[in-house]
């Protein structure tokens, strides 16, 4: 908290080069792109960073396979570049992972003609994964038992990527980049107003943790609302080229279906012919997702989304007993912001099924206002670039960009930290079945930091001890959490900075005797309140 507040001290009546609002991928790494390039950057959110829109993706990384259907071309290119640009930089956290798609009589393709388009996908995306493959129906069952084959033709297997932790937590890694290169960032900061004023944009703010509120100023404002950019142009009078429609989709986590023991994703064509998956989350998989149009940015998950998703996926695999609503652990709900151009019709006009995860940048001159639509984690490194380029053409002067803003630490770092890390012989501290090394969980997560970590496991093994019995976190951790991660809330870090929410049911979690500890090392003397503010959600 503390370093929250003097963070927000910094807002108050200064003046930067570049106010962001919003604190999702998009703002995260637009921060992350200016400050890395020497532009003084403050970067606010009404919420957590990465809460909205970017807690409630797939968790995947990918070029977009099932664009092809509309002959998307360079959509899927430009996608499938940035992919192989994430996994280059971030080896440890982005991993190739297979998709296994069953295509049945009442798939849209045939599996041959499929495997073409799998064969393209893959020359699209310059070889970056292992080549595709086509499958028999035989070969599928062999593969993954768990998949009713009655009445499948047969299918295919290709590759994209997914993040191992959660996306949300990804989405903090652009915000930490922006902090180490300089910038103010802060949660919970709502924008109230803002007006342009001479040469400067002058935002009235609210801390809504507390109510003050306060105002900063900026030569140049960009706008990463995500779903709400239309709402917060409007509120200022900008007219745009484009605007946002809204797609609402859900996961559901259950426990783990695959049977094998390798990492893969299952994919399915639904009764609508819609493609859903079987994603992987460690112990859990995530069932989803649906795209169903809706007016509004704000959505839950109802009965018939549980019910169809459900349905879908107990009518494809050959389970010892139907999954139901008794089955589920958690659940992710969301929209995503698709984009329009202004002229065209009401949001019920729009041909839904052509519309996919682009993004566009305008940029107003005369206002220095940029607007971020669209887009979606996988092309997160193209959006940070553009909008440097778009914020330099406003008159901001940055430095080279050295590509030095994103990205894991350098190999030689890494292996110091393995060398240091098994002289600690730090793996033997894990006494649960079933999980990852610890030296490859604390460097993943942390890089640099992780060092530390060790450091203070040495000086106090009881540092290297879990802190909750159904959760995968050292005490640690929690501390190294509480110092940077700017964490105000208690569900900041059980649903964004970790996954706990998502793998562990909330009975489990409020039963969880480390709980009432995981409040007190983060918060401190404000532990109780903390602590009743989340049991009360």
């Amino acid at each position: 908290m503390a370093a929250r507040r003097t963070h927000i001290d910094s807002l108050r009546d200064g003046f930067f080069d570049v106010l962001v609002v919003g604190g999702g991928i998009n703002g995260a790494v637009t921060s992350a792109a200016l400050a890395g390039r020497g532009a003084s950057v403050a970067l606010i959110d009404r919420g957590d960073f990465g809460h909205f829109t970017s807690q409630e993706s797939s968790n995947l990384v990918w070029g977009g396979f099932k664009y092809l259907e509309n002959y998307e071309f360079l959509l899927v290119f430009k996608l499938c570049r940035s992919r192989n640009r994430l996994m280059k930089a971030y080896p440890d956290n982005i991993k190739e992972i297979s998709f296994l798609a069953s295509l049945d009589n009442t798939s849209p393709y045939p599996p041959w003609f499929a495997s073409l388009g799998a064969l393209g996908y893959w020359i699209i995306g310059q070889f970056g994964t292992r080549y595709p493959r086509l499958l028999s129906a035989e070969k599928i069952r062999d593969e993954e038992p768990v998949i009713d084959t009655t009445g499948v033709r047969g299918g295919i297997e290709y590759r994209d990527a997914y993040l191992i932790d959660n996306d949300s937590r990804f989405v903090f890694s652009f915000v930490r980049s922006a902090l180490e290169a300089g910038a103010t960032a802060a949660n919970y900061v709502e924008l109230v107003s803002a007006e342009r004023q001479g040469d400067r944009w002058v935002a009235q703010l609210r801390d809504v943790d507390s109510g003050e509120e306060f105002t900063t100023s900026a030569k140049v404002l960009v706008n990463a609302a995500g779903p709400f950019v239309d709402q917060l142009n409007g509120s200022w009078g900008a007219r745009t080229d484009h605007r946002i429609v809204y797609s609402k989709g859900i996961h559901l986590v259950v426990p783990r279906l695959t049977t094998d023991q390798h990492q893969r994703v299952l994919a399915f064509f639904d009764d609508t012919q819609r493609l859903f998956y079987v994603i992987p989350m460690g112990s859990r998989s995530v069932i989803g997702t649906t795209d169903t149009r809706i007016d509004e940015p704000f959505t839950e998950v109802d009965d018939d989304d549980r019910n169809f998703l459900l349905a879908q996926i107990n009518a494809r695999l050959d389970l010892d007993a139907p999954l139901t609503t008794a089955d589920i652990i958690a659940e992710r709900c969301g929209v995503r912001p698709l984009v329009v151009d202004t002229g065209g019709a009401d949001q019920r006009d729009v041909d839904w099924t052509s519309l996919s995860r682009k993004h566009a940048i305008e940029t107003d001159r005369r206002a220095r206002l940029v607007t971020i639509f669209g887009g979606k984690l996988t092309d997160c490194l193209n959006v940070g670039e553009e909008v440097a380029e778009a914020v330099e053409s406003l008159g901001v002067p940055l430095e080279n960009d050295l590509k030095n803003w994103y990205g894991e630490p350098a190999k030689a770092t890494r292996a110091e930290f393995y060398r240091q890390a098994r002289l600690m012989k730090i793996d033997s501290l894990r006494t649960k079945p079933d999980v990852e090394p610890l030296s490859d969980r604390l460097w993943r997560r942390y890089g640099r930091r992780a060092f530390s970590m060790l450091e203070a496991i040495r000086d106090d093994p009881r540092m290297g001890t879990d802190i909750m019995d159904n959760a995968d976190y050292l005490r640690v951790e929690l501390h190294l959490a509480a110092n940077t991660e700017m964490i105000t809330k208690l569900e900041d870090f059980m649903r964004r900075r970790s996954k706990i929410e998502q793998v562990v049911s909330d009975d489990v979690i409020r039963q969880s005797s480390g709980l009432d500890e995981v409040a007190r090392i983060l918060f401190g003397d404000d532990a109780d309140r903390r602590l009743k503010e989340y049991l009360e959600t």
